[in-house]
């Protein structure tokens, strides 16, 4: 009982030590790859858990080339709304944080880079699942500017490869950059850093070094090791959702935040190559099935296989035109079996496949886009199935037919009626017949055709036993 009791008076000290070791805690999720779904998952599950276990702060060391608009705003509304500070850090040397990573520092509460490292690039070329067209405006819009260069109308200096809002061009590429435009300016000045060059990174693509970003009031601090940005940044008073709070960092201690397996897993199953291959598997099962009734492998592992890849063109900015093309083609292949097309519509469904296939994900990020091999391997696949198509065919239609009478022979029948005088009725696959023979015949005997005689359609039967007698 003396045990039991000093165990409860013990619970709350333990738990408050155990309170104050996370407080003194800064938890490092890193990010080295194209923010997309996964990354979303892990950062805000994360940041989720920093705040469950009062984590004095989370720092998110980066190195990306930029991704999907929609996991960069999630990414970006968490950490405005977290309880916990969250720090941005470029590093190690030779990292970046380009296009969607620009937006996400200056969302931060504190931005921070490590030397030889670089920011910006941030003009949108893939919001909404397809691309702005931005990084390749329409020749209007460059003959336009052309002009006015020639004309001597345009600044000098630094803003002179700025695209005037007064140019004409792709109206909806227009409303992505100036949404674009507003979103950064409005992250810039919540935190207070530099607004005018965060809109000359979206409209003109410029990208800075850290001493520059450092020297513009784009970042908060130069660090090049963990230690020193935890050093460096405290002390620092950062905007929080519920007011200001002044950074106590100098003696946390770091604590490395691995991913886990959900967020392995959401990273292979959206993956663009794999959501392809898995989305192929899956119709060509089913198709299996469908000609396979009761295989149950094929529909079992096609029905999974499309069911993944259902899930992550959800979460992926998918073409659906490119679906569709897909999807017309896969079943101008099947259709081929059973129509007399002589191949137009075998060979329009592989054009239609390869052609969806490629303009399915669209946008300039390598990570983001279907593996040319694979769309060729694929193509080639869906070319094999048709071609086995149109051998067998070709086979079938080479292979001699045999004549009615040559059919009939040899297979058997049943007598419905007594036979007289050598003729009588006899049943034959679901059909009745005139029937001859020889031999006496009763009603229900079982008799084997020999031919099928001209006149009148009539066969030539015999006793099932007969014949064996005479064999």
């Amino acid at each position: 009982m003396l045990t039991v009791l000093f165990i409860l008076a013990l619970a709350p000290l333990v738990l408050a030590q155990e309170t104050v070791a996370e407080r003194n805690q800064a938890y490092v999720l890193t990010v080295d790859d194209a923010i997309g779904p996964a990354t979303r998952d892990h950062i805000t599950r994360n940041i989720t858990r920093a705040e469950r276990e009062g984590a004095g702060v989370v720092v998110l060391r980066m190195n990306t080339p930029g991704g999907l608009d929609a996991s960069m705003r999630d990414i970006i509304r968490k950490i405005l709304a977290s309880e916990v500070p969250v720090v941005t850090w470029v590093a190690p040397a030779g990292s970046r944080a380009a296009s969607a990573g620009t937006y996400i520092m200056y969302a931060s509460h504190i931005a921070a880079m490590a030397p030889s490292t670089n920011l910006g690039a941030a003009t949108p070329v893939q919001i909404g699942g397809g691309d702005s067209g931005q990084d390749k405006p329409p020749s209007s819009w460059k003959r336009a500017w052309e002009e006015l260069q020639k004309s001597g109308n345009t600044t000098d200096g630094e803003n002179a490869t700025e695209d005037p809002e007064h140019l004409p061009g792709d109206a909806m590429g227009r409303k992505v950059v100036n949404d674009a435009v507003a979103y950064i300016k409005g992250l810039a000045e919540r935190h207070g850093r530099n607004a005018e060059w965060a809109e000359r990174a979206v409209r003109e693509a410029v990208s800075l070094t850290a001493s520059e970003a450092l020297e513009r009031k784009v970042i908060d601090v130069v660090a090049a090791s963990l230690p020193e940005l935890l050093t460096a940044i405290d002390g620092h008073e950062v905007r929080m959702d519920n007011g200001t709070r002044v950074l106590e960092t100098a003696g946390l201690t770091p604590v490395e935040i691995e991913t886990d397996w959900r967020t392995e897993l959401l990273a292979i199953i959206t993956n663009p190559t794999l959501a392809y291959i898995l989305l192929m598997v899956g119709i060509y099962g089913l198709i299996l099935e469908g000609y396979n009734p009761g295989s149950l492998v094929p529909g079992v592992i096609g029905g999974i296989c499309l069911l993944l890849a259902l899930y992550a063109f959800q979460i992926l900015p998918v073409n659906y035109a490119g679906l569709a093309l897909i999807m017309l083609g896969l079943a101008l292949i099947v259709v081929e079996l059973f129509v007399p097309a002589f191949g137009i519509l075998g060979i329009g469904g592989i054009v239609s496949v390869v052609t969806g296939s490629i303009i399915l994900f669209e946008g300039d990020i390598p990570e983001f886009r279907i593996n040319l091999a694979v769309i060729a391997g694929m193509g080639a696949v869906s070319a094999l199935i048709f071609g086995g198509i149109v051998w067998v065919a070709a086979r079938t239609l080479r292979k001699p037919r045999p004549s009615s009478r040559e059919a009939m022979a040899g297979l058997e029948a049943e007598a419905i009626q007594d036979f007289i005088d050598g003729f009588g009725r006899v049943h034959l696959r679901g059909e009745d017949w005139a029937a001859r023979s020889e031999h006496p015949i009763r009603r229900g005997d079982k008799v084997r055709v020999i031919t099928m005689e001209d006149e009148g359609l009539v066969l030539a039967v015999t006793p099932t036993s007969a014949g064996n007698d005479k064999q």
